[in-house]
């Protein structure tokens, strides 16, 4: 999370992401395994469904404290920026070819 608040020792945060991914495609596989041993099948809807009733109440939360925080603590001259330029996108991707000039 500190790549997205632009410290320079942090050039980068890809790894974070695969990791992430990594660890959780184990884990739902061993989840998705153990159920197929223990009840001779997979149930993906119940699967689904528990994965919501863990994840949703936690997402929830997040999304109020987040919305509350921003009420708070962004400056309202933030919202008044549609009157100006917006400022350029900031990207590490590259294609190493200029963007494509649009026709006519």
């Amino acid at each position: 999370m500190l790549f997205h608040a632009n410290f320079p020792f942090m050039p980068g945060g890809f790894v974070g992401v695969d990791v992430f991914f990594v660890i959780s495609g184990y884990l739902i596989t061993g989840l998705l395994l153990r159920e197929a041993i223990t009840t001779g099948r997979i149930d993906l809807p119940d699967f689904y469904a528990r994965r919501a009733r863990r994840i949703l109440p936690a997402a929830t939360v997040v999304l109020v404290a987040t919305l509350a925080l921003t009420a708070i603590f962004l400056p309202r001259s933030a919202g008044s920026r549609s009157a100006s330029k917006p400022p350029a996108p900031r990207s590490t991707w590259s294609t190493g070819s200029s963007p494509a000039e649009p026709t006519t």
